[in-house]
């Protein structure tokens, strides 16, 4: 069993930064691939951006250019820079984890079986 911890969510304003973390707990496999994700009240779940185990990487086009995603193997943790802020990022977002060597880099939410609690970012205009 595995178990994903998120934190550094906030309040910031426009164009203003944050970086989102997300550990994992639990044995790790090899082959994985983990993603981070965002609801707003009454939206669906969006996929923001994924990574896998070799290192590919897909951002939704509303957060290129803005959002990095990246990992830290010996940390186990994965996390989320976001620049550029704006009010439309304002979200819950979670970190979800498949261990598989299928899934690649996807942002598909019903690829993945490990979710997160949610970490509340609110961006002001």
């Amino acid at each position: 069993q595995v178990q994903l911890v998120e934190s550094g969510g906030g309040s910031v304003q426009s164009g203003g930064s944050l970086k989102l973390s997300c550990a994992a707990f639990g044995y790790i496999y090899s082959s994985y691939c983990v993603a981070w994700f965002r609801q707003a009240p009454g939206k669906e779940r969006e996929g923001v951006a994924a990574i896998d185990s070799v290192g590919r990487t897909t951002y939704a086009d509303s957060v290129k250019g803005r959002f990095t995603i990246s990992q830290d193997n010996a940390k186990n943790t994965l996390y989320l820079q976001m620049n550029s802020l704006k009010p439309e990022d304002t979200a819950m977002y979670y970190c979800a984890a498949v261990f598989s060597d299928i899934v690649v880099a996807s942002l598909d939410p019903y690829s993945y079986n490990y979710w997160g609690q949610g970490t509340q970012v609110t961006v002001s205009s």
